[in-house]
């Protein structure tokens, strides 16, 4: 079974492993190497029970990931105690194309609908979903602030950013309960978010861990078992969110995630 660690100082305990739910909503405008199929309500189904059997609370959506929210709010049906949920505002895809709105109403409206879509009177984590002009949005729509009247009205239980600079990151974890941020074999820029976030007790979620399936290819070496040693050896990280809608890749995931344990736990022993 997965571990868990804590979002922050939140008291939201999640797997350090989530499942990421783009691909059982959306098959437009995604960049993984492969086409796929959204898979039907069994199969969604199958994979969410799988998850569970492994070890993963976490779950990531997003209004912009298709019609991910509603079909989740019918697969989780009698089961939402299980789970952690983590939800966004800000992005919406609609004619085949992202589209931004990271106003106060807005914000507001987005909650709202995802609490419907989703079946629930709360959500668990809150990101909002950056369109790479971090400082803006925070200074400039303040975002973060209708988010945590949101969490004061125990609509939402925790929230932050998904953000794609450091500067940005940095500001949102500073205002917030925790952010998202990418970290893989390609891409390390936005690690000192995360020395920031686990000196200050704030949470982390990773975002691309596997380079949206880009770091599975053949020219890596055991990237995936390289990609989880690397970071779940930060002790800052609180959770990495893979999607995948194949049952053997979200069997591997697991067992690559326990193997990247097992070697940073040796590693710590002999220093």
């Amino acid at each position: 079974m997965l571990p868990k660690r804590t979002f922050g100082n939140t008291g939201i305990e999640i797997s350090i492993l989530g499942l990421g739910t783009v691909k059982i909503g959306r098959d437009q405008g995604v960049k993984y190497p492969q086409s796929f199929t959204i898979p039907d309500d069994k199969k969604a189904a199958n994979l969410i029970a799988l998850a569970h059997d492994l070890g993963i609370n976490l779950i990531d959506t997003a209004p912009s990931y298709g019609n991910s929210e509603e079909r989740l709010g019918t697969l989780l049906k009698g089961q939402r105690d299980q789970w952690v949920i983590c939800s966004k505002v800000g992005e919406e895809f609609q004619g085949n194309q992202s589209q931004f709105d990271f106003s106060p109403e807005h914000t507001r409206f987005s909650i709202e609908r995802s609490l419907q879509r989703l079946n629930t009177d709360m959500i668990d984590i809150v990101l909002v979903h950056s369109d790479g002009n971090d400082e803006q949005i925070i200074n400039k729509y303040g975002t973060l602030d209708v988010l945590a009247q949101l969490k004061a009205e125990g609509k939402i239980r925790a929230f932050g950013m998904s953000t794609k600079t450091v500067a940005g990151g940095l500001l949102a974890a500073e205002k917030s309960d925790g952010v998202m941020v990418t970290w893989n074999l390609h891409h390390a820029a936005e690690v000192p978010v995360i020395d920031y976030c686990l000196k200050h007790n704030k949470g982390v979620l990773i975002k691309k861990a596997l380079a949206s399936g880009h770091a599975t290819l053949p020219a890596y070496k055991d990237p995936v078992e390289k990609s989880f040693e690397m970071i779940f050896g930060h002790a800052g990280v609180s959770s990495a969110i893979v999607g995948t809608i194949n049952s053997e890749h979200l069997r591997s995931n697991v067992e690559n995630v326990e193997l990247a344990l097992l070697k940073n736990k040796l590693l710590t022993c002999k220093r």
